[in-house]
C-alpha cells in the first residue's frame, strides 16, 4: 500500500491499519506532520514551529510495516500501479518510482489567488510551516522598521495590516495580530505606539465566519471589533503590489490601502495531483481543482485507488458530488474510513460508503474569545474558548508537544506573552509566503 500526504488524511489511514496484514509506504514532500489549525500561532509567535510539528519517523517508529519515504509526487500510471517519483526540496536523490496494489491520495490542498498569481509575491498564507514562519517575520519585522521611521505615512502604512478572507483562517489571524500589537508589545516599543496599528479584515461575503450560524458571525464579528479590527465586508480585492492593496465595494467604487504586510486566507485549490488523476480516470474535477471521487472514496474505475481530504468531493447517494468543509475532521475521518475500506476488502467483507459525522465548527478570535456551535449548543465568549483549546490539544500529535502547548497557552494566558517572537530569515523579502 502507498499512501500520499504525511497530513490528517493520510496519518489516520496508516493507523487504521495498524493490525493489517499490509506493507505501506508513505510518501511526503516534508519529514514532518503539521498541525495545520495552529500554524497561524506561529505565524503570529504564540507558538514555535516545533510545537506544532511532529516528525513523521517519530510518528510510525513501533510500526515495522510502515516506510517512510521524502519525495515529490509527479504522476501516476494506473495502469502500471505506479506512482512516479522525484526527489523532495533538499534532497539529492529519490526512487523513480514506487508500486503500489492498493494507492492513497491524501495531498490536500494549498491557498487560491483567484487567477491573481502576481498577488502570491505580495501577500502571504500561513497554510504551510515554512510560510507562517516567513509571516511571522514579515509582521514582527513591520514593528522594527515602524520604530526606525520619522515619516507619519510611512510609519502608517507599516502598521497596517490587510488579512483577506472572513474564514477561520482570516478571523484567527486578524484577532491575534491584533491582540500581538495591543497586549504583547505594548509599551516594547520608545518611539511608537504598537497599539495604534491598523488590523483591516477583507471579504466578498457580508459577514465573516459563513459557515457558522448568524448569531454567532455575529458575534465574532463585535469580538474581532472589540480588538480593534476593521472590518470590511462586501468588499472584493482587486489589486495588491507591495505597497498597498485597493479593495472595490458593490457599487464599483474602489479605495487603496496602503500597507506593507497581507496575509492571504481567502480560498483554496486542490493540489494537482487531483486534476491530474481526473484527467487519467475521467473523474469530474470543479473549478477548484477538487477530484469528484466515488460513495466509498475510491476513484471511477479504479477501486484500487482511494482519495480524500481537501482534494475531493464525495458522490452523494442521489449521484451529485458533495463538498465537505476543508476542515482537519473531515480529513480524519475520511483517513479512518480509508483504513476501514482496505480491511474490510482483506477480510472478505462488503464495504461501506464514507458517511460525515459533523461534530460542529470551532473558530478562535482571541484570548478568551471564540464561538463554537456543537449540533444545537452554540457557545461563545470565554466557555466556547475552553472548548477550542481542549480540542485543539486532544488532536495535536505527540504527548510532548500537548503538554508544551498547553504550558504554552497557560502562560500566555496569565501573563499576555508570546515567547516566540524572532524574526529568524532576515536575507530573505519582505514579501511573499516562503
Amino acid at each position: 500500500m502507498v499512501v500520499i500526504g504525511g497530513g490528517f488524511g493520510g496519518l489516520n489511514a496508516i493507523q487504521a491499519l495498524r493490525r493489517a496484514p499490509v506493507e505501506i509506504t508513505l510518501i511526503d514532500r516534508r519529514n514532518f506532520h503539521l498541525f495545520q489549525p495552529l500554524t497561524y500561532q506561529v505565524a503570529t509567535g504564540a507558538l514555535s514551529p516545533g510545537e506544532v510539528a511532529y516528525p513523521l519517523r517519530a510518528i510510525f517508529k513501533s510500526e515495522k510495516n510502515v516506510r517512510v519515504e521524502m519525495a515529490d509526487v509527479t504522476g501516476f500510471d494506473l495502469d502500471a500501479r505506479t506512482v512516479h517519483l522525484t526527489k523532495a526540496p533538499g534532497m539529492d536523490e529519490a526512487p523513480e518510482s514506487v508500486e503500489y496494489d492498493t494507492l492513497i491520495v491524501a495531498a490536500g490542498s494549498s491557498y487560491s489567488y483567484f487567477g491573481h498569481e502576481e498577488w502570491r509575491q505580495y501577500a502571504a498564507e500561513v497554510k504551510t510551516l515554512e510560510s507562517a514562519i516567513s509571516v511571522r517575520s514579515n509582521l514582527l519585522r513591520a514593528f522594527e522598521a515602524a520604530e526606525m521611521m520619522s515619516d507619519p505615512e510611512a510609519r502608517r502604512a507599516e502598521l497596517t495590516f490587510v488579512v483577506v478572507g472572513a474564514g477561520p483562517t482570516g478571523v484567527e489571524m486578524s484577532g491575534q495580530i491584533a491582540e500581538l500589537a495591543r497586549d504583547t508589545l505594548k509599551g516594547n516599543f520608545r518611539l511608537i505606539d504598537s497599539s495604534a496599528a491598523r488590523v483591516i479584515m477583507v471579504d466578498a461575503l457580508d459577514r465573516v465566519l459563513t459557515s457558522f450560524p448568524d448569531s454567532l458571525s455575529a458575534r465574532a464579528k463585535r469580538s474581532l471589533e472589540g480588538l480593534g479590527v476593521t472590518v470590511m465586508l462586501n468588499r472584493t480585492v482587486v489589486g495588491i503590489d507591495e505597497d498597498s492593496v485597493t479593495i472595490a465595494e458593490k457599487d464599483g467604487d474602489t479605495e487603496t490601502i496602503p500597507t506593507k504586510t497581507v496575509i492571504w486566507a481567502a480560498g483554496v485549490t486542490a493540489n494537482p495531483l487531483a486534476r491530474e488523476l481526473g484527467q487519467l480516470t475521467g473523474a469530474e474535477v470543479d473549478k477548484a481543482g477538487r477530484l469528484t471521487v466515488e460513495g466509498d472514496l475510491t476513484l471511477p474505475g479504479h477501486p484500487e485507488v482511494i482519495a480524500l481530504g481537501d482534494m475531493v468531493r464525495v458522490r452523494g447517494t442521489d449521484g451529485e458530488p458533495v463538498t465537505y468543509p476543508g476542515v482537519a475532521p473531515v480529513a480524519i475521518q475520511q483517513g479512518r474510513h480509508a483504513g476501514k475500506l482496505i480491511a474490510q476488502r482483506l477480510a472478505g467483507r462488503a464495504t461501506t460508503p464514507f458517511h460525515y459525522f459533523d461534530k460542529g465548527n470551532l473558530a478562535t478570535i482571541g484570548r478568551g474569545r471564540a464561538v463554537a456551535q456543537i449540533k444545537f449548543l452554540k457557545l461563545s465568549a470565554l466557555p466556547a474558548w475552553v472548548v477550542w483549546l481542549v480540542v485543539h490539544l486532544w488532536y495535536l500529535v505527540g504527548f510532548q508537544n500537548r503538554l508544551l502547548v498547553f504550558i504554552k497557552w497557560s502562560v500566555s494566558f496569565v501573563s499576555h506573552g508570546r515567547s516566540a517572537r524572532i524574526i529568524n530569515n532576515l536575507s530573505q523579502s519582505r514579501t511573499g509566503g516562503g
